[in-house]
């Protein structure tokens, strides 16, 4: 018996509709003599399209249902009454949907963007009613096309979380207890291994209305990416993320080296991925409110290079600092629609301190809506960089 869980892996059936068949008649009324053929055109089959949509974050609705079938089309009727179409239809699922043919493994679409619209199934083409074969030497025709066959084929659909922020880390570690603490979303928290058993998302708000989103997966512990444990089937989900987010238990209340945890970590993520080794990192020391995580941060800063965020979710230490730095590493630029992808750097130079921007003359910024605006000090190269056009003032001539 299917039991209800995440999904996030499904194979589907779908077929669209068949077209209506074109239809054959002649016009038959009082005081018309030879109306001849009058046969309509056969409807359009339905389309089957997929969906991308925020609210839904599972594809269990597919899992219990992996038949998705449109209408057909409607048969073209007498006085040249075209077949009605099909009825479209539209399948919702979570953004970050990979959708791939069972059979070959192609890539047919990549739904990342809530209401973002892809067809996987076309309708079948309606047939023509045998009005169109009237001609000056057949003048009555029977002849009718059948409406197209309807496309049928069976669909592997992959969900990987689309998320700013990836939280990685043993189990234990405290990423679900972090979730909690700065975002909105409330995960199961216990003294006890895997206790989160798939993905969840939170959402972090800032006083300036912008958002982050954090993604907690499931703990990962060494050869995960070998299928030990939960990791290999949740790894995936981290792909999307823009920023890793390593969070270290510095206790060590397991009985484990924090520096080694932060090895085995990078080894599995090369081991799956090596492209995830190059997306921006942060190092966050977990449990600092435990005795015992003040000398072993003395050891991990030693065999560890890179600075290291100190945080605890049970009395709220470097909380606040944590989530200015990822709205500092994902800050909607002003005046664009879209966030600027993070350069790719390694953990220590994520946090090391930035430059200071030398003062040069005022400029006006022209953004991508037209607005024109006096930014106050800031480097023209500066400017240029974050994606704006850059209008220096013109001189006044002299007379």
């Amino acid at each position: 018996m299917k039991s209800r869980r995440f999904i996030d892996r499904v194979t589907v059936h779908v077929r669209s509709g068949k077209g209506g068949d074109g239809g054959s008649s002649f016009l038959r009324e009082k005081y018309v003599d030879n109306g001849g053929p009058d046969g309509g055109d056969g409807g359009r089959g339905g389309h089957i399209f997929f969906v991308g949509d925020h609210d839904t974050d599972s594809l269990v609705r597919l899992y219990f249902e992996p038949l998705v079938v449109a209408e057909e089309g409607g048969s073209g009727r007498k006085k040249q009454m075209h077949g009605k179409d099909g009825a479209d239809r539209e399948v919702k699922v979570p953004c970050g949907t990979s959708i791939f043919d069972a059979l070959t493994g192609e890539l047919l679409a990549d739904i990342t963007r809530h209401g973002q619209r892809e067809c996987l199934a076309r309708g079948g083409k309606g047939g023509l009613g045998n009005i169109h074969f009237k001609t000056s030497t057949h003048q009555a025709p029977t002849e009718h096309t059948p409406g197209e066959d309807s496309d049928e084929r069976d669909l592997k659909l992959e969900l990987k979380t689309v998320a700013d922020i990836g939280l990685l880390g043993f189990p234990s570690a405290g990423k679900s207890s972090l979730l909690a603490s700065i975002s909105d979303a409330h995960p199961k928290i216990a003294a006890y291994p895997f206790t989160t058993l798939h993905p969840i998302i939170g959402t972090v708000a800032y006083p300036d209305y912008s958002q982050i989103r954090v993604a907690d997966i499931p703990g990962i512990i060494k050869d995960a990416s070998e299928g030990v444990g939960l990791g290999l089937d949740f790894l995936r989900h981290v792909s999307r993320s823009r920023i890793l987010l390593m969070v270290i238990d510095m206790a060590g209340t397991d009985g484990r080296e924090p520096w080694q945890d932060y090895r085995t970590l990078r080894a599995e993520l090369k081991a799956y991925d090596a492209a995830l080794l190059e997306r921006p990192t942060l190092l966050v020391a977990n449990k600092m409110d435990v005795p015992e995580a003040k000398a072993n941060l003395a050891v991990f800063r030693k065999k560890v290079r890179g600075r290291i965020l100190q945080i605890s979710t049970v009395d709220g230490r470097g909380l606040d600092t944590l989530k200015t730095r990822l709205w500092e590493l994902i800050r909607p630029v002003a005046g664009r629609r879209e966030i600027a992808e993070p350069e790719a750097v390694e953990a220590s130079a994520v946090e090391a301190p930035s430059a200071p921007i030398e003062p040069t003359r005022v400029s006006r910024i022209l953004d991508e809506a037209g607005t024109e605006e006096i930014v106050e000090i800031i480097t023209a190269d500066r400017v240029r960089n974050a994606g704006f056009l850059v209008i220096e003032p013109k001189k006044k001539k002299r007379r």
